[in-house]
């Protein structure tokens, strides 16, 4: 499904753009903002990412940042989630990091 938004197939609200990645709004949001970053190249989860997806990872981070301080929630605070495999919850074979926030997050564990 993320490969078929990444190729335009899919419409979605598309939030940021980059070279390797793109963000956009999650369909079943968790809070009131809630983005996805995805890899615009196909990797299964984070237990396919190697060392030669650095610039990769790098570029997530930055469009996480730069997607929250545009949704106004970067200065209080949110949080980046990467499932792996199915006991995460984890329904999706893409890699995609969680941007979640603008609202006070309860404690992991």
């Amino acid at each position: 499904m993320f490969c078929a938004i990444v190729a335009g197939e899919l419409a979605t609200e598309l939030v940021l753009g980059g070279e390797h990645a793109v963000a956009f709004r999650d369909l079943h949001p968790v809070a009131p903002t809630h983005l996805l970053v995805v890899p615009r190249r196909h990797l299964d989860a984070a237990m396919a990412v190697g060392a030669e997806h650095g610039e990769l990872l790098a570029e997530m981070l930055v469009l996480a940042r730069r997607a929250a301080e545009q949704d106004g929630i970067a200065a209080g605070g949110y949080r980046l989630v990467m499932n792996v495999g199915p006991d995460s919850g984890n329904t999706v074979g893409h890699l995609h990091l969680h941007v979640i926030g603008g609202r006070r997050l309860g404690a992991l564990g």
